[in-house]
């Protein structure tokens, strides 16, 4: 007999971390137009048909523009504290959170005051009792080595304790094979102590996350579900536990997959992937982590047993201390 898909409040309810999503995606429209009054800035749509996107490189651009209009200490410190928020407000007890320094151009060559406005409003966050964040500082794509080599080495400098990661994301298909050149990058990254994530296997195939683990080092890959077409890839995921961040109606929304049944996120599980759900740019893509669950968990008839293993795997793919995933783990014993 199947089970009856878990209600909204206790998928709530159940104890998890989130590992892939992007503060670039957490703007609220209203917010947008609001500041883009301010600026004298034009909107590219009207608000109602704002975050109705063409495709990724289309949602690429509006990233930049967005991004752009958070110009000051406050109002990034208020992004950061409504991503706590939203954060809580799905259940989760941690999340590591990507921001990417070249999409926001009031901020270029200040990345440590950029780090600190970020710090800022996290920190009151967890003052008000909401979950702890990390950050995952990332690349882009596009960028030089050279530009990779001076953000590691800003990044090594500052040690912030807030930062946990070096990440890299941006349009795969647009860039092609970019492995090669952020390869010393990564390196020095983890020969530093910082944890590497890498964005792989959305726009790209398999061929992409092969570079995310063979050059790039990565110890959690962003996406990587396109690794379903290379099963020789999923047996060395499943072997060396490298664990997959994935986001399912972002994958749906972008075009990667036409419905949440062709999927592979099931099929990847099903294989031994250590896979979580994550909801990438939440606010701009229309996704809750609790929706995230409540879909995958009617469209593959998921167990409770299924549910808690996925939860599991966000905690322990998470870049969170000993501590906060002892805390997390043990609360989901008992869910």
């Amino acid at each position: 007999m199947s089970n009856a898909p878990p209600h909204v409040d206790r998928l709530r309810a159940l104890p998890k971390a989130e590992v892939h999503a992007h503060l670039e995606g957490c703007f609220e429209s209203s917010v947008l137009e609001q500041w883009a009054t301010q600026a004298r800035v034009l909107m590219p749509r009207p608000r109602e048909c704002l975050f109705e996107f063409e495709g990724l490189a289309d949602f690429l651009r509006f990233l930049d523009w967005a991004c752009g209009l958070a110009s000051t200490r406050e109002r990034l410190a208020e992004l950061s504290y409504g991503y706590s928020k939203r954060l809580a407000d799905g259940g989760a007890g941690y999340a590591d959170v990507i921001v990417n320094p070249a999409h926001w151009p009031a901020w270029h060559g200040r990345l440590p005051d950029m780090i600190d406005a970020i710090d800022a409003g996290l920190t009151a966050a967890e003052q008000d009792g909401l979950p702890p964040v990390s950050l995952c500082v990332s690349l882009l794509r596009t960028q030089s080595s050279d530009a990779a080599a001076e953000l590691v080495d800003t990044l090594v400098a500052l040690r912030h304790p807030r930062v946990a990661a070096l990440s890299i994301d941006g349009n795969e298909a647009a860039s092609g094979r970019t492995g090669p050149r952020f390869t010393e990058a990564f390196r020095r990254a983890g020969a530093a102590g910082l944890r590497r994530t890498v964005h792989a296997g959305e726009s790209s195939g398999p061929e992409g996350v092969w570079d995310a683990i063979e050059l790039l080092g990565a110890d959690r890959i962003d996406h990587g579900v396109r690794a379903i077409e290379d099963p020789e890839l999923v047996g060395l995921l499943v072997d060396r536990q490298i664990p997959l961040g994935i986001c399912p109606t972002s994958n749906l929304t972008l075009g990667v997959y036409r419905s949440i049944e062709d999927h592979p996120i099931d099929r990847l599980r099903r294989s031994g992937v250590a896979v979580s759900i994550n909801t990438d740019d939440p606010v701009l893509l229309g996704a809750s982590l609790v929706g995230e669950y409540a879909l995958c968990s009617k469209a593959f008839d998921w167990s409770d047993d299924d549910l808690r293993s996925l939860a599991r795997n966000s905690i322990d793919a998470s870049f969170a201390n000993a501590d906060v995933k002892a805390r997390l783990t043990q609360a989901l014993s008992c869910w």
